[in-house]
């Protein structure tokens, strides 16, 4: 599993947020974490498509609305960020940062 390097997300909060960059399709071990599907529009360049939290990075995504999605907006990459176990703050930092980019496949809530 090699990393493409790091990638800051700010959050509508003004918050930065710093996440490691992987190809897209990359197996993960076990843990909780907050992660990014994006399409990289030009080098080092990214669009977020969908932003998600687990308390498991190792399972399988299960949402197929949201997967296909992804899939017709050409994702190339996945932005993770190994975080508190708390979910809670998981959370609060995924609608921080939907606030700011509003990715076109979260569900509208």
């Amino acid at each position: 599993m090699e990393d493409l390097g790091i990638h800051i997300w700010t959050g509508q909060s003004g918050q930065k947020y710093r996440y490691t960059v992987y190809m897209f399709g990359t197996a993960f071990g076990p843990g909780p974490a907050n992660y990014i599907f994006a399409h990289e529009s030009r080098p080092g360049q990214y669009i977020p498509v969908y932003i998600g939290q687990t308390d498991d990075l190792s399972e399988p995504f299960d949402d197929h609305v949201a997967l296909e999605c992804i899939k017709q907006k050409r994702v190339t990459h996945i932005h993770v960020r190994h975080t508190d176990t708390r979910e809670e703050l998981r959370r609060a930092e995924r609608s921080d940062l939907i606030s700011a980019s509003n990715p076109p496949c979260n569900p509208m809530r």
